[in-house]
C-alpha cells in the first residue's frame, strides 16, 4: 500500500472504536515488533486504558514511538526484570531497558505480596522507559484495596523556577484510593502547569497551545507547540511545582540509580540513545491500618461532606478527583474510544510495514467530533 493510499483511508475527523478491537490490534502490532505476546497484552492494556479514561496523550497514540524505538534497538522488547537489592519490604530493580509499562506491572506484582505481609512495601525501578499514565498503576492497586503512591521522572521538559532551560521532566505524582461508590479517588498530576503530552498532541494536530503554558528557548512566552517543545513547560504554582518536581526527581531518579534531570533521554528527540527513566512505587495495604470496609465508609463520608460544601456561583456539582474520568470511561466503553487521524495513520502504516491486518476500519463506530 502506498502512502497516498494510506492517506486516502484516513478520515478527516476522529472516529470511535471498540476498546477491545484497539487493544487486540495494539497487542498484535507489539508482538510483531518482537514483544512477547503476554507482555504485548500488558502494554496494549495500559495504552487503551488511558484512552478509555480520557488520557489520550498517554494512550494508543504512543504505540508508534515505542515500536520505532524497539526497531532502532533503543528498547529491549524481551528485557528481563532483574533485582539489584531486596529486603523484606524493599525492592530495587533494573528494568533492563525494557518497556516501562510491562516492567512496572511486573514490579507491582512482586510488591503486592510484600505489602500484604508487611503492611507497606516500596520499590525503585531504574533503566526504564516512559511508562504511560501513572494513575493506571495506582488504580490497579486500589482494585486490590491497596494504596499506591507512584512517581516517575521524565525527559527534560521543565525548567527550575527562575530558569528557562529544560532540566526536569513534568515529573508526575499519583495515588488512588478505593471508595464504595464504584470508582477510585484518583490523584494524578504533573508537577508542570500542563502535561507535556498535551503539547505533543497539539503539535501533532497542528494546533496552538494556550498562553501561559510554556516558554520558548529564549525564555519568552509562546503559544507555538513546536517552540514550546524546544523550550520549557512552566511549573505549576511557581516555586511549589518546582519543589515537587525536585522531590519526584530525588525519589525516581536519584534513589533508583537512573538518569537524572537533563540526562534522561527524550523519547522523540533522542533516537540514538536509551531513556534510562526511573520510577518509585510505595504500596500500602489498607487492611494493615484498618478494616477495609471501615476505610471505604470513612472515604465515602469524606466525599459526601466535600460534595455538600457550599458551591461557587455557576457551579452545579463539586467533583472528586477521578470522578470525571470515571464518567468518561463509562461513556467511552459504551461509545468506543476516539482515535485522531494522525494516530490512525500511524497505525495503518505500522500494519502495512509489519504485515498485520488493519482491523479498526471495519469495526469502527464512526462519530464526527466537532
Amino acid at each position: 500500500m502506498s502512502s497516498d493510499q494510506i492517506h486516502k483511508r484516513v478520515p478527516s475527523v476522529s472516529g470511535r472504536y471498540p476498546p477491545e478491537t484497539v487493544r487486540a490490534l495494539a497487542t498484535e502490532l507489539a508482538a510483531a515488533a518482537g514483544v512477547p505476546e503476554a507482555d504485548a497484552g500488558l502494554l496494549a492494556g495500559a495504552l487503551v486504558d488511558a484512552d478509555i479514561h480520557g488520557v489520550s496523550s498517554h494512550g494508543i497514540s504512543r504505540l508508534n514511538i515505542y515500536i520505532r524505538r524497539i526497531q532502532k534497538g533503543l528498547i529491549d522488547p524481551v528485557a528481563a526484570l532483574t533485582m539489584d537489592r531486596h529486603r523484606r519490604a524493599v525492592l530495587a530493580v533494573d528494568a533492563g531497558n525494557g518497556l516501562g509499562q510491562v516492567q512496572t506491572l511486573k514490579t507491582l506484582d512482586l510488591l503486592a505480596p510484600m505489602a500484604r505481609d508487611n503492611g507497606i512495601a516500596a520499590a525503585t525501578i531504574r533503566n526504564s522507559q516512559h511508562f504511560g499514565a501513572v494513575s493506571y498503576y495506582c488504580n490497579r492497586a486500589a482494585d486490590q484495596n491497596m494504596i499506591l503512591l507512584a512517581t516517575t521522572n521524565c525527559e527534560p521538559a521543565m525548567s527550575p523556577e527562575g530558569g528557562c532551560q529544560a532540566f526536569f521532566g513534568t515529573n508526575p505524582i499519583a495515588a488512588s484510593f478505593p471508595t464504595g461508590k464504584g470508582f477510585h479517588i484518583k490523584i494524578d498530576m504533573a508537577t508542570s502547569l500542563v502535561a507535556r503530552g498535551n503539547i505533543i498532541a497539539a503539535q501533532k494536530s497542528g494546533k496552538s497551545i494556550p498562553p501561559g503554558w510554556a516558554l520558548n528557548v529564549d525564555g519568552e512566552p509562546t503559544t507555538d507547540a513546536s517552540a514550546a517543545l524546544l523550550g520549557t513547560v512552566l511549573t505549576m504554582a511557581g516555586h511549589k511545582g518546582y519543589a515537587l518536581a525536585l522531590m519526584v526527581e530525588m525519589l525516581s531518579g536519584v534513589l533508583s540509580g537512573s538518569a537524572i534531570g537533563s540526562h534522561v533521554g527524550s523519547m522523540y528527540k533522542n533516537m540514538e540513545r536509551r531513556q534510562d527513566v526511573g520510577h518509585f512505587l510505595c504500596l500500602l495495604d489498607i487492611s494493615a491500618f484498618m478494616d477495609v470496609v471501615e476505610f471505604k465508609n470513612r472515604v465515602d463520608a469524606t466525599m459526601a461532606e466535600i460534595k455538600s460544601c457550599r458551591k461557587r456561583p455557576g457551579v452545579d456539582e463539586i467533583l472528586l478527583p477521578g470522578e470525571r474520568s470515571h464518567r468518561l470511561a463509562v461513556e467511552n466503553l459504551r461509545r468506543g474510544i476516539s482515535i485522531d487521524p494522525p494516530t490512525l495513520k500511524e497505525l495503518q502504516v505500522l500494519c502495512e510495514e509489519m504485515h498485520v491486518a488493519f482491523t479498526l476500519e471495519s469495526s469502527a463506530v464512526r462519530e464526527a467530533v466537532s
